[in-house]
């Protein structure tokens, strides 16, 4: 057990609620919960909270398209994202919504600081209006040519291409994605955060270690353009929170979109006796906070959610981690290339630890993009999980199984060794706390490469042929299943349902990190089962099939991670 206990708040970007999880979203809610699992086997506090970003114009539209209200429509999404979430095995402490009484609470009491503080102002502008449909449209919903670059093709709110941000209003050639009739310019009353206020501080925050290099650098962009305030507001018809005291006005979802961590933290507290929402959200918390997002959600959280947790007087992020996005075979998910894969499609026909374990070997400390190659995740998979790791307990089991009653050694045959294993717990364990995964599953699987080794070399199938070699077979194998119980431990974060498959199998309580000091011996195991099969190729083929022809939501490609 660690000497000093950590107090730790980690989150994931909100899925929004218009549309299905895909396996870019899926990169995120593994990275994060691979770090918080660890966190747990630490023995540390560590609560892990999400929910349904649960607003917006998007899904006001969809809804009314759909002849149904926005709650059933986004209750709908909420209930598929839960599933789909744990049956990746993400393994959150709550998952809520931003459509919650929290939330509402929360967002005006932020928002009232905010004014008091004289942070807010009001002011006429003009907004993109499709006369068509009769609505305003937010940002997403013009496309045009980028102010800055030129690229077609680009929504209103900031350039895929460059990374410039700016107004609808900005675009050159613009349309509206309702009616695809270029928008018209109307006046309205809008409510503005006075983001620029804020700049030195976030400047310091922001060399405090709290992000990485590369967001570092992005935000050192944004700071050299200069901050400008920051519109919290939208004109009716709008599925949200109406501002207090205005009438028709709302505030924009990606005000209290982030809120929304803090919601569900409390719904989460007040469903417990012994949590304190203050402990973890006051100014003087002394609790860590982390945030798992992706990268194109990172403006929000790295400039406006900080400065809004500073202007009403609550702590900040220890850390915004960003990632990157996700390709598959090289090119961006796409329909027709069959590599826009759901969830739930690859749900259907592959165990989801294949898909944990290759992100992993994958993943580190950078925002850069990572690629499903599926080639290489199934040979990757089918090497390093069946070939090496389970093929360890595959060659001893059967021989503790049936010649030694299930009973394991009473000593271990090769200390040395044995303590090699232990000690490369350490940099394994700094490696996961640094997500440096892809480093971390490497050293893993060098591990296994020694353990497979050691039983080459002693080659138990021979010596259990000869006379009196009874006593040397069973140390020999208890010393490959004492190896692969390390290799599991320092595999669970990542493979949670394996990991608890061994427990049963080593007849065990649950591993933590600390448990790998002490060997099993003269201990009883159960009959060894298979743990894991190997990626059938037709599959791999299947799957892509399933998403080739799979109907898409509009939604679904609205963006390649979709986070709130």
């Amino acid at each position: 057990m660690p000497s000093k206990k950590r107090q730790i708040l980690a989150t994931c970007a909100l899925p929004y609620a218009n549309g299905s999880l895909h396996l870019g979203h899926m990169v995120e809610h593994v990275q994060a919960d691979i770090w918080v699992r660890f966190q747990k086997m630490q023995g540390h506090e560590c609560f892990f909270i999400c929910g349904s970003d649960a607003h917006g114009t998007p899904i006001m539209l969809s809804a009314q398209k759909a002849g149904i209200n926005p709650e059933d429509l986004y209750n709908t999404y909420h209930n598929e994202h839960k599933r789909d979430l744990a049956d990746f095995a993400i393994d959150f402490d709550n998952f809520y919504t931003t459509h919650s009484p929290e939330n509402k609470q929360l967002a005006e009491l932020i928002y009232q600081r905010l004014k008091d503080n004289g942070d807010i102002e009001s002011r006429v502008i003009t907004q993109a209006f499709d006369p068509e449909q009769n609505i305003f449209l937010p940002d997403r919903y013009v496309k045009g040519e980028c102010p800055r670059c030129g690229q077609a093709d680009q929504y209103g709110d900031n350039c895929e291409h460059c990374g410039a941000t700016y107004s609808p209003t900005d675009l050159k050639n613009p349309v509206s994605v309702l009616s695809g009739v270029a928008p018209i310019q109307k006046e309205s009353q809008h409510f503005f955060f006075k983001l620029e206020k804020y700049a030195e501080q976030l400047k310091e925050w922001g060399r405090g270690g709290h992000l990485q290099t590369q967001v570092a650098n992005k935000l050192a962009e944004w700071f050299a353009a200069g901050l400008h305030p920051w519109d919290i507001s939208r004109d009716e018809p709008y599925f949200g929170f109406e501002i207090p005291g205005e009438p028709g006005k709302y505030f924009y979802v990606w005000l209290d979109a982030p809120i929304g961590y803090m919601a569900s933290f409390k719904n989460f507290c007040d469903a417990q006796s012994d949590i304190d929402f203050h402990d973890y959200w006051d100014k003087d918390s002394k609790a860590e906070l982390y945030h798992f997002v992706g990268k194109d959600v990172m403006y929000f959280h790295a400039l406006f959610w900080p400065a809004m947790l500073t202007g009403s007087g609550f702590r900040l992020p220890n850390q915004v981690i960003v990632h990157g996005f996700l390709t598959i075979d090289g090119y961006k998910m796409s329909k027709s290339r069959g590599t826009f894969i759901k969830a739930r499609d690859y749900l259907e026909h592959l165990d989801m630890e294949y898909l944990r374990y290759y992100y992993a070997a994958k993943l580190n400390s950078h925002i850069d993009d990572i690629d499903l190659n599926l080639e290489d995740f199934q040979l990757r998979v089918n090497a390093d999980l069946v070939g090496k790791v389970v093929n360890i307990a595959s060659r001893c089991a059967r021989f503790i199984n049936k010649k030694y009653n299930n009973q394991l050694a009473d000593a271990v045959s090769e200390p040395a060794l044995f303590k090699t294993f232990v000690d490369a717990g350490n940099d394994i364990a700094s490696l996961f706390d640094k997500r440096e995964l892809s480093h971390a599953v490497r050293d893993i699987m060098a591990l296994a490469d020694k353990a497979n080794q050691y039983i080459d070399e002693k080659k138990p199938w021979v010596l259990a042929k000869q006379d009196g070699q009874a006593d040397e077979v069973q140390l020999i194998c208890s010393m490959g299943l004492n190896l692969f119980r390390l290799l599991i431990i320092y595999l669970k974060p990542i493979l949670p349902h394996l990991a608890a498959q061994v427990e049963t199998f080593l007849n065990i309580p649950p591993l933590d990190w600390a448990s790998r000091k002490q060997a099993l011996t003269n201990h009883t195991i159960n009959t060894f089962t298979p743990l894991m099969q190997r990626i059938d190729s037709n599959k791999v083929l299947a799957m892509k099939e399933t998403a080739s022809h799979a109907q898409t939501s509009a939604a679904d490609n609205d963006a390649q991670l979709g986070a709130c």
